[in-house]
């Protein structure tokens, strides 16, 4: 087992961290696919409003690819299909049945996994749906499923505040999790499965699998971060990864030939009464999740994916395919008086000038920038804090010139977007969105090419 040890990164402690207590959720009268929220995909609709869909079937696929698609997590029919600007698809919402049916796909055992070859396994996967969990570094792309990667990284926790802990969902699922990792073995020959350093629970359970454990602030054990620290050549960039909940998925499909939809999650924030984990499924209205565990006051802002990686949602809107969080907290978007003057106790922040660098208990946090954005004055906060060590205000300033070549100098592409650099911006830059933004210019640009 090798021990990666990170020198950056930052770690805030904010006030409504869930518990480790998991509960299971009834079933929703909804739930919905986003689109929009899958990065870099094209939709084309394979349903229409009124069609019945079965837990498994086809609802869209990707125009790059036609055979990536992209399955129903529930069964009943289309109720509605959502559009936002320039059509693109925002929402598509399934009304479930009371029974719901389900697509069958084939059932593969561990005896008939072992003989199987790659392109077969491949087929399989994309045809039961869960080809997306897959990840390609650095643009985090769905990968091309005629290529081997590398190495495919398995990452089981997240330093991200407010992220599903392994004990949650792996406890009493070890032996599905090792199904899915056989799986994986078929698809690269380098496996790397990291956890935290400080997972008892991993690394007593699954002591023989880990391969790394990573030690550090957040985003230490980013799967960009890993491989920043371990790649040995350029060709390296090119891994995959996947989350450990989904490793569970896509064992599931072999096992049972149904396509599976089961979700862990996590509620918190200052503002849900119940901060736990929570047994519910891809695509549930957040309504639902919010349901007699927040004050429905109207003044929350849901944030869907994580504080820092996150986007804002609604109560009536959904969750995606990727996201395994929901936090609650205030909008933050009342004036305080004197604010300026008032470097509070308790008020989160990197930056020595707040009283609160001093104190050490969990503090509440709010979505207000507490300033105005101004030009960058090279302090330096964002690349103390950069874990795979760009100069983000260098980059950021290339990018202002146009200068793409110079900002792929500084490390561009391996920017793990942990929104680290905007967090400690003294000048409130959206510095992840634009560095963001321009890889996806760029990656768009080299499609095209």
């Amino acid at each position: 087992m090798i021990e990666i040890r990170t020198r950056k990164g930052y770690n805030i402690n904010i006030a409504g961290m869930p518990s480790h207590d998991l509960e299971i959720l009834e079933k929703p009268a909804r739930v919905a696919l986003l689109p929009e929220r899958i990065p870099f995909v094209k939709p084309r609709l394979k349903v229409k409003v009124d069609d019945p869909v079965k837990v498994g079937s086809i609802v869209f696929e990707d125009k790059r690819n036609s055979q990536l698609v992209f399955l129903s997590p529930g069964g009943g029919r289309i109720a509605k299909i959502k559009y936002g600007p320039r059509r693109v698809i925002k929402e598509i919402v399934i009304e479930l049945d009371q029974d719901e049916g389900y697509e069958a796909f084939p059932v593969i055992s561990e005896a008939r996994l072992e003989g199987m070859e790659r392109k077969k396994l491949v087929k399989t996967i994309m045809t039961g749906g869960l080809w997306p969990l897959f990840r390609e570094l650095p643009f985090r792309d769905v990968p091309n499923p005629d290529v081997v990667p590398p190495s495919v990284i398995v990452s089981l926790n997240s330093r991200e505040p407010f992220q599903p802990v392994p004990e949650a969902y792996l406890n009493d699922r070890i032996d599905l999790f090792e199904f899915g990792i056989k799986i994986l073995q078929k698809l690269s020959e380098t496996l790397i499965i990291s956890t935290s350093s400080d997972d008892s629970f991993v690394q007593d359970r699954l002591n023989g699998f880990v391969t790394h454990t990573c030690n550090g602030f957040y985003p230490a054990d980013d799967p960009g971060v890993l491989l920043y620290h371990i790649k040995k050549s350029p060709d390296e960039n090119r891994s995959w990864y996947i989350n450990g909940q989904d490793v569970l998925l896509l064992a599931m499909l072999f096992k049972t030939g149904k396509y599976p939809v089961d979700r862990t999650l996590v509620l918190g924030g200052s503002l849900a009464r119940e901060r736990k984990h929570l047994q519910t499924r891809i695509g549930v209205p957040l309504n639902h999740i919010t349901k007699g565990r927040a004050d429905d006051t109207g003044a929350a802002r849901y944030i869907v994916g994580g504080i820092f990686k996150g986007y804002t949602g609604s109560k009536d809107s959904y969750l995606g395919f990727y996201e395994t969080s929901l936090v609650l907290i205030p909008q933050g978007d009342e004036k305080e008086f004197f604010g300026f003057a008032r470097p509070g106790f308790d008020k989160p922040s990197r930056s020595r000038t707040f009283l609160s660098f001093l104190n050490k208990s969990s503090m509440a946090m709010d979505c207000n920038c507490h300033g105005e954005v101004r030009a960058c004055i090279n302090c330096g906060f964002c690349s103390e804090v950069c874990p795979v060590d760009i100069l983000p205000q260098f980059t950021y300033k290339s990018i202002l010139a146009d200068e793409v070549e110079e900002a792929l100098n500084h490390g561009l592409l391996d920017c793990v977007e942990c929104c680290l650099c905007t967090y400690v911006c003294p000048s409130k830059i959206e510095l992840k969105n634009i560095l963001k933004e321009t890889k996806k210019a760029y990656f768009l640009e080299q499609m095209q090419s």
